[in-house]
């Protein structure tokens, strides 16, 4: 009886150790919080870790990105998204590298009242955030290949414009940018002055869009703007019944015309998650190629 009590005991830790070692040999998501000086707040942000990011310690990894839209938050990408499941699939059958994929949370339910934007505004300074704090950290915390060659972002509506509008004012930092169904012009009659005055969160947020128009930015491009721009991978995608179609045809235009190389998808869709869920499949294994060039 006592051997077999050895014996049992001694299985158990085999499958311990066995389960353990599974589990290491496995992608994972993580999710944390940072204190942010800059916002005064707590963000909370979401990590995908490829396979076996916890067996080999020396390996560095490239990093993607991937920002949320208008009242969404750091776990829309993987909860409805399903991007870990779709970035173990494109690994497992070669058509895209291992990465490390990061979503931060500037957002939440504007119905509570919550803030939306990357961009920096009255009582929200979130590019401050995301550059001097987050993006720092987050290359610290994690064995990732910190320079241009290596660092990618992409979005969908509103952090498909924020994703495009931190490409563009930052292209010495990002490799690549993938646009999905993105926000990224506001007319100045889109803008009421009123509410922005009242500092109401979502006219901040328009305001902010129209100031930092990602069309605007191309069209009033000198040439060393253009040549800025040109050192990044673009690739806009847009469905044909999306209600921001002709914002994303109108940039794409403007980058034909300044002849800043960019790709176009338009697909059957609207702006829903079946259609940004989908775009994955294309993104990941473009992003990784960009990556590997």
């Amino acid at each position: 009886m006592k051997r077999l009590s050895i014996a049992f005991v001694a299985m158990a830790l085999c499958l311990t150790t066995m389960a353990q070692n599974w589990r290491q040999m496995m992608s994972r998501v993580e999710e944390h919080t940072i204190q942010s000086e800059v916002l005064g707040a707590e963000r909370n942000y979401t990590v995908y870790l490829p396979a076996r990011y916890d067996i080999d310690k020396e390996k560095t990894y490239p990093v993607l990105y991937l920002l949320h839209g208008m009242d969404g938050t750091n776990k829309d990408w993987f909860d409805r998204g399903h991007v870990k499941d779709v970035m173990d699939q494109l690994t497992a059958s070669g058509e895209a590298d291992a990465m490390i994929i990061v979503s931060p949370d500037a957002g939440g339910s504007v119905r509570e009242g919550k803030w939306n934007g990357y961009f920096d505004m009255r009582g929200w300074n979130y590019e401050e955030f995301f550059f001097t704090e987050f993006l720092p950290m987050i290359e610290k915390e994690y064995r990732i290949k910190a320079d241009k060659q290596h660092r990618a972002i992409a979005g969908l509506s509103m952090g498909g414009g924020g994703c495009t509008s931190y490409a563009q004012r930052h292209a010495d930092m990002f490799g690549a940018c993938y646009a999905m169904s993105a926000f990224l012009h506001m007319g100045a009659e889109g803008v009421d002055a009123q509410k922005v005055a009242q500092g109401d969160k979502t006219a901040l947020l328009f305001e902010a869009a129209h100031r930092l128009s990602c069309v605007d930015y191309v069209k009033n491009a000198d040439e060393a703007r253009k040549q800025e721009l040109r050192t990044v991978k673009w690739f806009v995608d847009c469905g044909d019944d999306d209600f921001l179609f002709d914002g994303n045809m109108d940039f794409y235009q403007a980058m034909r015309r300044a002849q800043i190389p960019c790709q176009l998808r338009v697909r059957d869709g609207g702006h829903t998650w079946e259609y940004w869920h989908s775009a994955l499949y294309t993104a990941l294994p473009w992003v990784s190629r960009v990556f590997t060039k």
